[in-house]
C-alpha cells in the first residue's frame, strides 16, 4: 500500500475523518445486526410463510398453549393472534406446551407438532394437530402422543424437515437431561401427512462438550450448498450460557461434525442466551429467527431476527 501524503499524515482532523471512514466501511450494515421484533415472552420461535404472510409460533405463555403472531416480513411489525391450539390432546396436561413446529402438508392443510406433558408417563412428549389454515385453531390428532420415549426422559423440540427428494422427516430431542441421561437429536421418517412414524429413529448428535452443560436441543435441519446443516441450542436456556451451535454432514444421517465455534452466543451477539432458532426465507435470502433472554427473573425471552448467510454450507450472521 502506498504511504499517505504528508498533509494527511500530519493533519489530525483529516486523520480522524479517515479513521472514521475506515471504521464505517468495515462495519456491517445496521440491517445485518439481530433485531428484537417481539419484546414480550415469545420463546422457541418457529416461522412459516403462507400466501405472503409470516406466521410465528412459540412456547406457551400468556398468549395461550401455542402463541401466534403474524407479519408481512420477518422484521415485522408482528401482531399477536389467538391461541393456535386452544385445546390439547386428551393425553396432555396443560401448562407445559413447548416449542411448536408448523408445516404445510401436501393437501394444503397444516400440521402442528407440539410438546406437552403426557399424563400417563409424566414426561414431556410430542403430539400432533391439524388445521385448514396456518393460524388455526388446530385440532389434536390421535389418542396419545406421536413420540414419547419415557425411558429416555421423553421427547421435546419437534421440527419438520423435507429432504431434497421430497421425503418428510421429524427431528426431536430425547429429554434425557430430565432424568440425568444423554440427550440426542433424532431423525425419523414420517408418512406424507406427518402423522405416522416410519422406520426407526436415527441418532444424529448428542451433548459431548463442557459448554453444552449436559444437553443439546432445538434441532433445525437445512440443506445449503449441497451439505446438511444441523443447527441446535445448548447450555442453560434461562441465562447467558445458552448458545446456538451447528454441525455439518455430507449425508442426511451423518456423521455430523460440530463446528469449533458457536454460530451465536452471548459474547458474539450481545444478546443474552440466543437460541431456540429457526431458519426462514424472506424472498431475498435466509433469516435466522431466535429468542434471547430479556429478563431472567421472571424469565422473559423475546424474538429476534437476523440475516443468515452461507459460505460452502457454513452459516454466519449478517
Amino acid at each position: 500500500m502506498s504511504p499517505l501524503p504528508a498533509a494527511v499524515r500530519t493533519s489530525p482532523l483529516l486523520a480522524g475523518a479517515l479513521a472514521l471512514a475506515l471504521v464505517l466501511a468495515a462495519a456491517p450494515p445496521a440491517s445485518a445486526a439481530p433485531r428484537l421484533v417481539i419484546d414480550t415472552d415469545f420463546p422457541d420461535p418457529d416461522v412459516l410463510v403462507a400466501d405472503g404472510t409470516y406466521y410465528a409460533y412459540a412456547t406457551n405463555a400468556a398468549g395461550g398453549n401455542v402463541q401466534v403472531a403474524t407479519a408481512t416480513s420477518p422484521d415485522g411489525t408482528w401482531e399477536r393472534q389467538a391461541d393456535a391450539l386452544p385445546e390439547l390432546g386428551d393425553w396432555a396436561r396443560p401448562g407445559l406446551t413447548w416449542a411448536p413446529d408448523v408445516s404445510e402438508r401436501p393437501d394444503g392443510s397444516y400440521l402442528l407438532y407440539y410438546t406437552a406433558r403426557d399424563t400417563a408417563s409424566d414426561r414431556q412428549c410430542v403430539g400432533t394437530a391439524v388445521s385448514g389454515t396456518p393460524a388455526g385453531p388446530f385440532t389434536p390428532v390421535g389418542d396419545g402422543p406421536l413420540v414419547c420415549p419415557a425411558d429416555q426422559g421423553g421427547a421435546i423440540d419437534a421440527a419438520s424437515f423435507t429432504d431434497t427428494d421430497g421425503t418428510p422427516y421429524l427431528l426431536y430431542k430425547n429429554d434425557g437431561n430430565a432424568i440425568g441421561a444423554d440427550t440426542w437429536l433424532y431423525l425419523q421418517r414420517v408418512s406424507a401427512d406427518g402423522l405416522t412414524l416410519e422406520g426407526e429413529p436415527v441418532p444424529l448428535l448428542k451433548q459431548d462438550r463442557p459448554e453444552e452443560q449436559g444437553l443439546i436441543e432445538a434441532p433445525t435441519l437445512v440443506v445449503r450448498d449441497g451439505r446438511y446443516v444441523l443447527l441446535y441450542s445448548a447450555g442453560r436456556y434461562g441465562d447467558g450460557s445458552y448458545f446456538t451451535g451447528y454441525a455439518t454432514a455430507d449425508a442426511l444421517t451423518g456423521p455430523y461434525t460440530k463446528s469449533e465455534t458457536p454460530l451465536m452466543n452471548t459474547g458474539n451477539t450481545g444478546i443474552t442466551g440466543p437460541g431456540g432458532q429457526d431458519v426462514v426465507g424472506d424472498g431475498t435470502g435466509d433469516r435466522l429467527v431466535f429468542h434471547g433472554v430479556l429478563s431472567e427473573d421472571p424469565l422473559v425471552r423475546g424474538m429476534y431476527v437476523a440475516p443468515l448467510t452461507w459460505t460452502a454450507g457454513v452459516p454466519s450472521l449478517g
